[in-house]
């Protein structure tokens, strides 16, 4: 084969462009994984912890878990449709959620449901897939080629007659700038024709018909800004990180003033057969210097709020909700289990609340304010 012969090989593209709307398949297999683990816990709790099966069979969860999973990622594979990745997505995530589940069973050699550690892997990956989420939020910078290919699946809506006008428009003002490209003629030239095709008058438009999702989060919207004011939400904050901060100090005033009952509480909990006393030791330690240390950030972000401080206490809160979300929360998980559930859930709401009133109540710095 000659060199000519080869170089239609050697110039394909093979770079991955990510998908439009990522993001939000993204979202829908993180409450997929957290609501299959949640409601997972909760009705083996609630039953006594069933099984499916005989004296010889034992159809764990896990199973399904994975047969979830390859449902999930045959569908892409057999169907061409857009809806296909939403319902994929929440399949991954409650099949991810069934499987992870279980992974006591499989990181002890007595197969161990119930294995101290279990809690915090799970709780470390559910982080990760929503740190991911976090990222995905982030526009992507497109180059003509990703640009194309959000275009050619946007296409999908004129086949399935599900095309609105801002769709429409949309699409128009990417090839448009799509057209305008030098030294892409392929792709000049496939714009032009497109754009043509999309200004005849033979292309089927639909009314705008929002979907369950947006029409939820529009009522939200509307409730949040007639409801949601900043003082209240401001004392609201105030009072939530007073009470945080006070929760987090709590143990540790208990372990200075009264050591016999830390080693009381201590023992208690080294007294699970899957927590070693070194290993255990360490961790305790290390979670209440942690507690210490995010407790204080807690009390430091009311103080400033009281002062009328408003940025500083923003800051102050976020890093340590952060903290005790991504590093506390996981030796608290190891220690106490999922107990502690309800804690993080709230941290999550106050960690969103926070983000609210730092977006819609404190005014972005311009480039002046921030030289000065």
């Amino acid at each position: 084969m000659s060199l000519d012969d080869r170089l239609p090989i050697l110039n394909r593209i093979r770079d991955p462009v990510r998908r439009e709307g990522a993001e939000r398949y993204i979202l829908l297999t993180a409450i997929g994984f957290g609501t299959s683990i949640l409601f997972t816990r909760i009705f083996l709790e609630l039953t006594g912890y069933p099984q499916l099966g005989n004296g010889t069979l034992h159809i764990a969860h896990v199973l399904w878990g994975g047969l979830l999973l390859f449902i999930a990622s045959l569908l892409p594979l057999i169907f061409a449709n857009r809806w296909v990745y939403s319902i994929g997505a929440i399949l991954s995530g409650i099949g991810v959620g069934l499987f992870i589940d279980e992974v006591g069973k499989f990181i002890t050699q007595t197969n161990d449901y119930f294995f101290p550690a279990a809690a915090p892997i799970i709780y470390a990956c559910f982080l990760l897939v929503i740190m991911l989420y976090l990222r995905m939020r982030r526009p992507p910078s497109l180059d003509p080629r990703a640009e194309f290919y959000h275009v050619l699946d946007s296409l999908q809506e004129i086949l399935d007659h599900d095309l609105e006008p801002d769709e429409l428009e949309e699409l128009k003002e990417h090839l448009k700038h799509l057209k305008k490209q030098r030294g892409l003629a392929d792709y000049t030239r496939l714009a032009a024709g497109l754009l043509t095709y999309l200004d005849s008058k033979g292309i089927n438009v639909v009314p705008v018909r929002p979907s369950l999702m947006e029409r939820w989060s529009h009522r939200f919207s509307v409730w949040q800004k007639k409801w949601i004011k900043k003082n209240p939400l401001r004392l609201l904050l105030m009072a939530s990180f007073v009470f945080l901060g006070m929760g987090s100090f709590a143990e540790l005033i208990v372990l200075i003033a009264a050591p016999s009952q830390s080693l009381t509480m201590v023992r208690t909990m080294l007294s699970d057969p899957g927590i070693t006393t070194h290993l255990g030791t360490r961790w305790f330690i290390t979670r209440m210097i942690f507690e210490g240390i995010v407790g204080a950030l807690y009390t430091i972000s009311a103080l400033l709020f009281a002062l009328r401080s408003d940025r500083r206490a923003v800051a102050a809160g976020y890093y340590a909700l952060i903290l005790s979300l991504t590093l506390v929360n996981i030796l608290v998980f190891y220690l106490d289990q999922f107990k502690t559930i309800t804690a993080t859930m709230f941290q999550l709401v106050l960690l969103l609340a926070l983000l609210h009133y730092r977006s819609f109540f404190l005014p972005r710095r311009d480039a002046t304010d921030t030289a000065e």
